[in-house]
């Protein structure tokens, strides 16, 4: 799905979200709706798998897709995979150096109980980490963005996956996903600090950041 969207270019997205971490073997990451481990392995390689790394996906069957694609490059440790729902993570609270969600923040139904929850299992001076599709501000690219996503889009996923209800849904749920000044005051209204947002790509997709 993330490939159609973008082209494949969420790749380099989620290498450049892994650059502005900065990873540190000595931190405890938690990846969100991170079931398949796309961000998870880029985290033990940047960090030579001495990091503790927990994946926690609502999803069982992704996080058995991860499961077996970590058993595929050989990561057999420090690598915990979690069934959970990022509004009640099933972790004590002031956990984790590094939370991070990518793509995931926009299926959530109460984002602001899950950016709670985020907050309460890092540890003071964690970090919150989010890439997600934006809201494109040039209007030119935000109209061959527009017919891009409402007609070629759903007609691929018929065509590549034979499901267009699933990627209209996609398209929905970016349009209303907040804008980032909104999730900005958001973060803040959950306990963060320090929000910033770095829009990628036009500002097709964006790192939202903040601290505890």
């Amino acid at each position: 799905m993330n490939d159609l969207m973008s082209g494949g270019v969420h790749r380099l997205w989620k290498d450049r979200l892994i650059r502005m971490i900065r990873p540190r073997r000595e931190w405890r990451f938690l990846d969100v709706a991170g079931g398949t481990g796309d961000i998870a392995f880029r985290l033990h390689d940047a960090t030579e798998g001495e990091a503790p790394i927990t994946v926690c996906d609502i999803n069982s069957s992704m996080l058995k897709v991860g499961e077996a694609r970590a058993l595929d490059r050989g990561i057999l440790h420090n690598l915990d995979w979690v069934e959970g729902n990022a509004e009640k993570l099933p972790f004590p609270d002031n956990s984790f150096d590094v939370y991070t969600v990518a793509f995931g923040l926009r299926n959530v139904t109460h984002i602001d109980t899950a950016l709670k929850e985020a907050c309460r299992v890092l540890k003071p001076g964690g970090r919150f980490f989010c890439l997600e599709f934006s809201h494109v501000d040039n209007p030119a690219i935000n109209r061959m963005y527009g017919l891009y996503s409402e007609k070629v889009i759903p007609r691929l996923g018929k065509m590549v996956a034979n499901d267009s209800d699933s990627y209209q849904y996609l398209i929905e749920s970016i349009r209303k996903f907040p804008r980032r000044g909104d999730l900005a005051r958001r973060l803040k209204l959950a306990g963060f600090r320090g929000a910033r947002v770095t829009p990628l790509s036009f500002g097709l997709v964006a790192v939202h950041e903040a601290r505890k």
